[in-house]
C-alpha cells in the first residue's frame, strides 16, 4: 500500500497528487495544444512546402520560402550575374520593423518611467484610479482608435493647422500618412502594457536601499543605477517585451496611418495571406516568431545580469 503523507494541505499519496496536480494543468494544456502549438505547426508545415506553376501547394520539404523570405530573389538567380540573387527589399522591411519596434519601446519607457513613480507617490487611494485610467485606452478596440487618430490629425484640426502654421506640412494637408502618426499611434496603444508590468516593481521598491546609498555619499547616478534600477530592473524588462514583441507584430497602425511611406514585416505578412501565398506568408511568420524569441531572450538576459551578479 502506498505511503500517504500531507501535500499541500491534503493526506494523500504522491501518486493521487501527480493525478491531481494532471488534471488542473489539463485544460490549460489542451488550450495550448489547440490555440498555440497546432497553429505554430501548421505555420512550420506552410513554410517548408512549395508550389506548382499553378499556385497550388504541394506537401514537399523547400527551402525556397526561408530564402525568400530573408531576400533570395529565385527570379534574379536565373541570371548570369550573381548580384542579382539576393534583393535586399525583405531585410530591409525587417531592419525598419526593429527600428520602429525599438523606437515606440524607448519612447513608451520614457514616459512609463516617470509616470509609475508618479503614481506611486500618490495618496494610496487613489492609485487604483489614476492607474485604471492609463489602462482604460486598452479596453477600446483598437480599429476605433486607429480611426479616432485618423480624425485628430486630419487637415482641418488643430494639430495639423498648426503644423501647416510651422510650414512642417504643406497647406491643407493633414499629418498622415506620416511616421509622426505611426509614432504617436504606436505609442498610445502600446503605452498601458508598459505601464503595468513596470508600475507593479515600482510600488514594491524599498526605498530604504535608496536611503542607505545616499547615506554612503552616492551620487545621483549611483544612487539610480544600484539602489533604483537594479530593484525596478525585471519589471523594466517585463515592460519592454511586452512593448517590443507585439510592437513587431503589429500591422494595423502602420497600414492605416502609414500609408505607402511605412511598411512593417506583419505588413508583409499580411499582404502575402492576402495573396494567398500562403508559403511565403508562412516564411515571414516564422521569421518574426523566431525574432520575438530572440528579443525575449535578450532582453531576459540583459535584465537577469544584475541579479546574476555580473555587474558590479
Amino acid at each position: 500500500m502506498a505511503q500517504r503523507e500531507v501535500i499541500d494541505g491534503t493526506l494523500t499519496t504522491r501518486a493521487r497528487a501527480r493525478l491531481r496536480g494532471l488534471l488542473l494543468a489539463l485544460p490549460g494544456g489542451l488550450w495550448l495544444l489547440a490555440f498555440l502549438l497546432l497553429p505554430m505547426l501548421s505555420l512550420v508545415a506552410y513554410a517548408f512546402a512549395g508550389r506548382d506553376e499553378f499556385g497550388n501547394i504541394i506537401w514537399s520539404f523547400t527551402w525556397e520560402n526561408v530564402q525568400a523570405a530573408i531576400g533570395y530573389d529565385p527570379v534574379g538567380a536565373l541570371t548570369a550575374d550573381p548580384s542579382d540573387d539576393w534583393a535586399p527589399h525583405h531585410l530591409q522591411i525587417l531592419g525598419w520593423s526593429f527600428w520602429v519596434a525599438g523606437v515606440t519601446t524607448i519612447l513608451c519607457l520614457l514616459i512609463a518611467f516617470p509616470l509609475c513613480f508618479w503614481i506611486a507617490g500618490r495618496p494610496e487611494r487613489w492609485r487604483p484610479v489614476l492607474l485604471a485610467l492609463v489602462l482604460l485606452p486598452s479596453f477600446v478596440n483598437l480599429v476605433i482608435r486607429v480611426s479616432a487618430w485618423e480624425l485628430l490629425l486630419k487637415h482641418d484640426l488643430f494639430p495639423a493647422q498648426f503644423a501647416q502654421w510651422l510650414g512642417l506640412v504643406g497647406e491643407g494637408m493633414s499629418l498622415y500618412p506620416s511616421s509622426l502618426a505611426v509614432y504617436l499611434a504606436m505609442v498610445s496603444a502600446m503605452l498601458p502594457f508598459t505601464v503595468l508590468p513596470l508600475y507593479t516593481s515600482v510600488e514594491r521598491l524599498d526605498w530604504s536601499i535608496v536611503e542607505a546609498a545616499r547615506d554612503c555619499y552616492a551620487g545621483a547616478w549611483r544612487t539610480f543605477r544600484h539602489a533604483i534600477l537594479s530593484q525596478v530592473g525585471p519589471g523594466l524588462g517585463a515592460a519592454a517585451i511586452l512593448t517590443f514583441v507585439p510592437t513587431l507584430g503589429m500591422f494595423l497602425i502602420t497600414d492605416r496611418l502609414g500609408g505607402s511611406k511605412m511598411s512593417l514585416v506583419a505588413n508583409l505578412v499580411a499582404q502575402k495571406f492576402k495573396a494567398v501565398d500562403f508559403p511565403q506568408g508562412a516564411a515571414l511568420g516564422l521569421a518574426l516568431v523566431g525574432i520575438s524569441l530572440l528579443a525575449v531572450v535578450a532582453f531576459t538576459w540583459l535584465t537577469g545580469r544584475d541579479r546574476r551578479g555580473e555587474v558590479r
